[in-house]
């Protein structure tokens, strides 16, 4: 079978068929970062015959300037590995044997065989891609500055996410000083380990589908371009944008999850002008909003002014008519109504769209929870709990109704001056 040696590393037949002729190359390295297996794209790829590239070590494959640094990223990987695209948001090179560099996509991964750690990546060559890239780059100007200030907010994003992590990991660690403060720690570790875990789970389903629409419209882009077809261009522009604020989305519900678990969401006290702040909400949103939706706003208020967090109350209303948005059908309205109700005042948030399955009801505010009919509608699941605790932290409440297959309304209680609730 090449170069899988019979009775070694991979033995079953099956398995070694799937080896064999996968599409991607696949590389298999021990500690030391000698390869010891890969299958014939790989060899394609890098341009070595049948069992070149086994004995070889990994650095073998990467320019020389990389080789140094590359040593450090193994080592680290070793100590501490986990499945994990390499080089997030860098350009990736490798070294063919004739010397010659090609851009490429890695993934990585891991496994052990008779208690050995090998470690398995995952190679694409993406040339095609990139000039692909290149080309939109040169015909669309405005995409190009688009696409770089998106990979910066993603790059800065990814690393306060992982700050975020790490620094909960450190105070869980600090929180060992007796028999009550051990359990509590346990508890949030574990907490901790099942938000990494639906994390990766998550991210990685719910960025294939947009990252897959980006790499689809850029490529067609490119054609239409050649054809000189501007509406077909423009048409696929949309969809990278919307795919764009998908990930946005994302990595948002993330981040605001790691400062309210660490405790680091402050409430600020300024005068709100119900009113007019409905108005920039229905202003901003109205990009957002499938075809035809439009928001309905009925502001009843006696008083004029509210005291509150205008950045955390502009948050909870954005995720309840981003939600009531996709869950209903286009050209259905959005109904947002204001209103006193003693020292409180009610923001109603109404759709006409598929409701909540009266099974599913008691869930809705639970981490990573989805309903049963949600479908192929993305979202993480953590945007009502994220609501939930944004009310929490105003000393407010949030109910709701609804009726499966005729809509839902959400109603959040804020009290009219947060600076009078007890702290």
């Amino acid at each position: 079978m090449g170069n899988i040696p019979e009775g070694g590393l991979i033995t079953n037949e099956a398995f070694r068929e799937i080896f064999q002729s996968m599409s991607e190359g696949i590389i298999m390295v021990d500690t030391r970062g000698r390869i010891v297996v890969a299958n014939p794209m790989a060899e394609q790829l890098f341009g070595y015959g049948t069992d070149a590239l086994t004995g070889l070590m990994l650095e073998d494959l990467l320019p020389q300037r990389y080789r140094g640094g590359h040593v450090h990223f193994r080592s680290a990987f070793n100590s501490n590995p986990f499945p994990r695209r390499m080089g997030v948001g860098r350009d990736l090179t490798a070294l063919r044997q004739d010397g010659s560099e090609f851009p490429v996509e890695i993934s990585l991964s891991f496994t052990k065989v008779k208690g050995e750690l090998l470690v398995m990546a995952f190679i694409s060559d993406i040339s095609l891609r990139k000039k692909t890239e290149d080309a939109l780059k040169r015909s669309e100007e405005q995409l190009i500055v688009y696409a770089a200030e998106l990979e910066k907010k993603v790059e800065m994003r990814t690393e306060a996410l992982n700050h975020t992590i790490l620094k909960l990991e450190d105070e869980v660690n600090e929180r060992k000083k007796a028999e009550e403060e051990v359990r509590k720690s346990l508890e949030k570790e574990r907490e901790l380990n099942e938000l990494k875990t639906k994390f990766v789970s998550i991210a990685s389903h719910e960025f294939r589908t947009p990252l897959s629409t980006v790499l689809s419209s850029a490529s067609l882009i490119d054609q239409y371009n050649d054809r000189g077809e501007p509406d077909k261009i423009h048409k696929h522009v949309q969809r990278i944008k919307s795919s764009v604020n998908q990930l946005t989305g994302i990595l948002n519900d993330f981040l605001s999850l790691g400062k309210l678990e660490e405790g680091r969401e402050d409430v600020v006290h300024e005068v709100i002008y119900p009113k007019e702040f409905l108005d920039e909400i229905e202003e901003e949103i109205s990009g957002f909003l499938k075809e035809g939706q439009h928001l309905v706003l009925d502001c009843r208020m006696e008083a004029s002014e509210i005291v509150c967090d205008a950045r955390i109350l502009r948050n909870i209303l954005f995720n309840l008519i981003t939600n009531a948005s996709k869950y209903s059908d286009v050209n259905k309205p959005i109904y947002i109504t204001c209103m006193n109700n003693g020292p409180f005042v009610n923001f109603e948030v109404r759709d006409e769209g598929i409701g909540i399955p009266l099974e599913d009801q008691k869930h809705m505010f639970d981490r990573f929870f989805r309903a049963s009919n949600a479908g192929n509608v993305q979202g993480t699941g953590l945007g009502l709990n994220i609501v939930k605790r944004y009310i929490d932290l105003l000393k407010g409440t949030i109910s709701f109704t609804s009726e499966y297959g005729k809509g839902t309304r959400f109603i959040v209680a804020i009290p009219i001056s947060t600076n009078d609730q007890p702290k």
